[in-house]
């Protein structure tokens, strides 16, 4: 029995051998990041904007532009920095771990905490964690591709070694660590990739195109105008300034800083709701989720296994207690039955217990188990049945489970001989079944005991139970050969459904998304627990089903109401084809070596963090940390609030854009003094309209956003829906920073310049109460539901303020103090903006 290292000798072992890790790939440094903000087209004109400035003497144009950029620079900074800093958080979490045993204890801890002399206990689709040397090992195969790029996994024996970063595609083992860190083979040779992938999304992708369009619009425009205003002999330097201040006006600078921190805080409230986006792209791809394509094992259920029933070939038992506490006991015929006064439940246990790898464990008055769940019922009830402890030594070779062969085989070594031992799926241990166990011992199986025992197990599983067959073999020999067995019986197992699981579905099934069960369970129990939870079940295919169904079949078939059941990993690529072939936009969840393809092929692949593997985790692109299906579907919801709050801020920079080139243009045409200064477009586009349109992307959701279909994927943030709500808010805001310039002009232009600026600017910050919802009014969304807005709003009017009567920054801006009155004029224009829209929504909610 190996104990592995013990808790006192790891502090020494930690500082000769350090962390299980490679370097960490170099985080983009600050100066970089800073830099980043000026490496653009419209920061460079601006800068040499300011050069031009100094060149003709214009020491204050000079230090506003200059003043502007650098002030920008640090918001961009600041918020990429969030942005990173959240992202790093993520790859943290995501950090493998590896089962150890430690003081003769089975526990799970991180894999950068390994150490050499570490015990490791290797189970099928687990990365390997560090180098190491194979104590034991039962049908061990190894994908080293990672290190040979060799396709063919390979086999490793007892005596042989495994190494860091390869994956167990079969079997399990246990391994004792010789390398870490950079001392390990792969760390000799490559530097592991981030685990979360920061690689842009679509979304990013559109708004930085339709930035780069609106950047070769608005120089091509501004060139015009500034050709235009040539001609009508304005100064150069104003001809200048006017193309500079449109050029400006035309493009919202901040979009793409907003969207990244907007996604990167998405991402960071998504693993608050135990659901760890890999990918940026699965935020904006989840909110338009149409199908949920779930497991029913620890997703639909509590995945805490325990055995209800026993059937063998003479006698019922029940089975009394729950979870993993051995206190519950058997009864036969409502007396408490023991393993020494029934031999049949004597031999059913022991081949429960040897057939399982896990253990229970007391710690206080609680009862633990390690291991998987399945096998910590089958360890319960052997523990129930007082069965005689296991001697593990007594192990002398084991096939593992796996999904193509569903049973598991031990050979042990009696004083009386070798016993095989064997647990399984019902059908396929009686394939390899010829007798049956009685009381006096084996005996030949009738041939109508067969169709009992089928029919035994659709009983259970129409009562919801999950059925195990147990069978064993005295006399056998090495090599394992699965033939000839005894049929010890059958062990019903109960895996409640999550409570919070039917409310869910529900949830999904009113925003138009419909959920798929797929599971390796028996069909009946598959229908039982879909009845339960109210997902939607008029028949149930299987494996053979599909194998016998064309493509097209399959697609005729999914347009029903249809359940999966004793499915193999292979047949959810075929699901998920054909559901994406009707137009679906599809979640898979998996959690083994085979999901990895049907994640790799969903348009959002859901790993499990509890039951699934390393490969299952790197093949998705979000990992549900606690394998709830609730966690799915508020996962989708949140996917749809990212969505819903980025067209909301896109709309409403681009409207306060619009109104700022409509006022630029008209003021044009009637050929009066500049109404904006370049520098006071950089204050409105730069420095106010970012920060409202970040608080804009923290709105909660909508109350009607779960009972909407999902959208379109292919739906654009700014289709022509949306031109005419930025056009009206537009003209509005132009029309009244024009009327407040111009009916002021005669009080001199900079005080009419100061008082159509600041009413620009109070125009776009009211304007954004309009845009928290599209089409719920404010009193039904709460004034106060979103803090940071209000927080954000005082903010930019404070600084506004600070604009227009601070020396400092009236000399950057060139404004002049405003009376009460001007004041007054402002509120009075600003008041429609929040007015109207709410009477709109109101109105049209009423209609």
């Amino acid at each position: 029995m190996h104990h592995g290292l013990s808790d006192k000798s790891v502090p020494d072992l930690r500082a000769q051998h350090g962390w299980n890790e490679l370097p960490e790939p170099p985080r983009a440094s600050p100066l970089a990041l800073l830099a980043n903000q000026v490496m653009n087209l419209l920061v460079l004109l601006l800068i040499a904007a300011a050069a031009i400035s100094l060149l003709l003497g214009e020491i204050g144009d000079f230090i506003a532009i200059i003043a502007v950029v650098v002030l920008n620079a640090i918001l961009g900074f600041v918020q990429e920095w969030r942005a990173e800093t959240t992202m790093q958080a993520l790859r943290k979490m995501l950090s493998p771990a590896a089962v150890v045993v430690r003081d003769g204890l089975r526990r799970t801890i991180p894999a950068r905490e390994l150490l050499p002399g570490d015990l490791v206990i290797l189970a099928e689709g687990d990365r390997v964690p560090a180098d190491a040397d194979i104590l034991h090992e039962a049908g061990l195969l190894i994908d080293e591709s990672v290190l040979t790029g060799e396709s063919v996994p390979v086999s490793r024996a007892a005596g042989e070694s495994v190494a860091s970063g390869t994956t167990v595609l079969r079997g399990h083992a246990e391994v004792c660590v010789t390398a870490i860190g950079q001392q390990t083979r792969f760390g000799k040779i490559a530097t592991l990739t981030a685990t979360v992938s920061d690689a842009q999304t679509q979304l990013q992708r559109e708004l930085q195109g339709l930035a780069r369009q609106l950047g070769l619009l608005a120089v091509g425009v501004a060139g015009v105008v500034a050709v235009a205003a040539l001609l009508t002999d304005r100064p150069l330097a104003d001809v200048f300034m006017l193309g500079l201040s449109l050029a400006v006006a035309m493009v919202p600078e901040g979009l793409p800083a907003v969207v990244t921190v907007t996604l990167a805080l998405g991402a960071g409230a998504m693993a608050r709701r135990n659901a760890l986006v890999r990918n940026l792209q699965a935020i904006e791809t989840l909110g338009a989720a149409s199908v949920i394509c779930t497991d029913k094992t620890g997703t639909l259920t509590e995945n805490k296994m325990t055995a209800r029933v026993i059937r063998t070939a003479e006698a019922r038992y029940e089975v009394t207690g729950s979870g993993y506490d051995p206190a519950g006991h058997i009864a036969r015929d409502g007396q408490k039955t023991r393993a020494e006064d029934d031999p049949v439940l004597a031999r059913l246990s022991q081949t429960a217990q040897i057939c399982s790898h896990a253990r229970l464990v007391r710690r206080g008055d609680q009862w633990d188990m390690v291991g998987e769940p399945t096998e910590g019922a089958l360890a319960t009830l052997a523990a129930k049945a007082w069965a005689d402890p296991v001697d593990r030594d007594s192990i002398v070779e084991e096939l593992p489970f796996s999904s193509d062969r569903k049973r598991m085989s031990v050979l042990e070594r009696t004083g009386a001989g070798m016993v095989l031992h064997c647990k399984g799926a019902p059908e396929q241990i009686l394939a390899i079944c010829d007798r049956i166990d009685r009381a006096e011992g084996p005996a030949p199986m009738p041939p109508t005991l067969r169709d009992e025992i089928a029919a035994e197990v659709e009983a259970m599983a129409g009562r919801g139970l999950r059925t195990i067959a147990l069978a064993y073999s005295p006399g056998a020999s090495e090599p394992i050969v699965e033939e000839g067995l005894v049929f010890l019986g059958l062990v019903g197992l109960v895996d409640p459904p999550r409570p919070e699981v039917r409310d869910a579905v529900a949830l999904a099934a009113r925003a138009g998304i419909r959920t798929v069960m797929i599971t390796g369970d028996h069909p009946a129990t598959a229908m039982n627990i879909a009845e339960k939870l109210a997902i939607p079940g008029d028949r149930v295919l299987t494996s053979d089903d599909l194998a016998g169904m064309e493509d097209a079949a399959l697609a005729e078939a999914l347009r029903e109401n249809v359940v999966f059941a004793r499915v193999q990993p292979e047949d959810k690529l075929r699901i998920v084809a054909a559901l994406q072939d009707g137009g679906a936009i599809v979640a898979m969840t998996g959690d083994g070596v085979n999901d990895a393809p049907a994640l790799k092929r969903a348009d959002i692949g859901l790993a499990m963090g509890i039951r699934g593997t390393e490969v299952a985790k790197d093949a998705s692109d979000l990992v549900v940390l606690d394998d709830n299906y609730a966690t799915i579907v508020g996962a989708v919801a949140e996917g749809r609030r990212q969505f819903e709050n980025i067209r909301k801020f896109v709309r409403y920079l681009l409207a306060s854009n619009t109104g700022e080139v409509l006022a630029l243009l008209v003021n044009l045409s009637l050929g009066g003094p500049l109404i904006f200064l370049p520098t006071q477009i950089l204050w409105m586009n730069l420095v106010t309209d970012g920060v409202t349109a970040i608080s804009l992307g923290l709105e909660k959701p909508e109350p009607g956003q779960m009972r909407v279909p999902p959208r379109d994927p292919r739906m654009h943030l700014l289709g022509l829906s949306a031109l005419p709500v930025i056009l009206a808010f537009g003209l509005y805001t132009a029309g009244a920073s024009l009327w407040l310039f111009y009916s002021l002009l005669d009080q001199g232009v900079e005080v009419a310049r100061t008082a159509a600026f600041t009413g620009m600017v109070l125009f776009e910050k009211t304007s954004v109460f309009a845009f928290r919802s599209l089409r719920t009014p404010c009193w039904r969304l709460g004034w106060t539901s979103n803090p940071a807005l209000w927080m954000a709003f005082s903010a930019m009017v404070l600084a506004q303020i600070a604009a227009v009567y601070w020396p400092p920054i009236q000399t950057l801006l060139h404004t002049a103090p405003l009376s009460l009155d001007h004041w007054g004029s402002i509120l009075v224009l600003a008041v429609p903006l929040l007015v109207v829209p709410e009477l709109v929504k109101s109105l049209s909610r009423a209609a």
